[in-house]
């Protein structure tokens, strides 16, 4: 138990962390394959470089990679439990509560449950998260944070969801343009690839992410102001599919990191309203909730150049 305790520590850093992602073991542990391995892409097997390995490994000799129909995994787990007792693998990856039983023979891509996930997935919003407050901004817990101040929540599987911060919402106010990309897109990280206004005035913003669009928020498109009721759950923008889920994770802060630059970014800006503000928030005084509306001496271009960091 020790052993197992100090390789999670070990690898806390580097690993992927889904939102309420409650399971962590491999699946070829879960098969049986492996003695130890947990898993750190949210399950998301397909661009996982530990799956593929263990494909290559598993492969009888000479056999080609185009001969293989299914996961290596699959078969030990066949091997394991009766016809009528093999567990769904959204049972064994704590998806879904037991008892859910594979009638497909893990044939998964045809599966109406299957296909019923991802749809579910695509339309349907979970409870909103837990918040945590850093300089009296909202952040939600087990989310990613990108410099450009998107939220970014991988969901179980690898998918990701995006949207815009507490902070951003409150210092540009209560949009009144958004614009998405289309489905089928491809966002860069670090990238323009949204677009906010208001007042006449409009600002791109950064992706937090790289992949393909493959939902997007059109509640949010007709009615951008729920972002400024519900920026992290019903304010979200976009669902991507990455390319590489962990290669995503470079440059987002998560967790205390995230709190850390929420609270420098916090200063930066108390830094552009003046002396009187700085010594407001000493105090413990909630942020204003529009300030580029509540303060015309702040340009918007020098907001959109130094907090979205885009712009001239």
């Amino acid at each position: 138990m020790k052993k197992i305790k100090e390789k999670k520590e070990k690898s806390k850093k580097k690993r992927l962390v889904g939102f309420r992602v409650m399971e962590d073991e491999c699946i070829w542990m879960k098969a049986g394959v492996i003695n130890l391995r947990f898993c750190d892409n949210a399950y998301d097997c397909y661009t996982c470089p530990f799956d593929k390995g263990m494909q290559r490994t598993m492969r009888p000799h000479g056999q080609a990679t185009g001969d293989i129909q299914e996961p290596g995994w699959v078969e030990h787990i066949k091997a394991c439990y009766q016809g009528s007792e093999r567990p769904c693998r959204y049972t064994l990856t704590g998806r879904i509560d037991a008892p859910k039983i594979c009638p497909l023979n893990y044939e998964c891509y045809h599966c109406a449950f299957d296909q019923m996930m991802d749809d579910f997935d695509l339309a349907q919003l979970s409870d909103s998260p837990n918040y945590y407050l850093a300089s009296g901004y909202k952040m939600a817990t087990g989310y990613y944070y990108h410099l450009g101040h998107c939220w970014v929540r991988f969901d179980h599987g690898g998918r990701v969801r995006i949207g815009f911060d507490d902070f951003v919402i409150k210092l540009f106010g209560t949009f009144r343009f958004l614009s998405l990309p289309p489905l089928g897109d491809t966002l860069k990280k670090d990238q323009t690839g949204l677009t906010i206004g208001r007042s006449g005035r409009k600002a791109a913003s950064l992706s937090p992410v790289t992949g393909t669009v493959i939902a997007v928020n059109q509640k949010a498109l007709d009615h951008p102001e729920i972002l400024h009721k519900d920026p992290y759950n019903e304010g979200w923008l976009c669902i991507i599919e990455p390319d590489m889920p962990k290669k995503n994770l470079r440059g987002l802060y998560f967790g205390k990191d995230s709190m850390q630059w929420m609270e420098q970014e916090s200063r930066k800006l108390l830094n552009l309203m003046g002396p009187e503000y700085e010594q407001l928030a000493a105090t413990g005084a909630q942020p204003i909730s529009d300030v580029f509306g509540s303060l015309p001496e702040l340009e918007w271009d020098q907001l959109v150049k130094t907090f979205l960091r885009t712009g001239a």
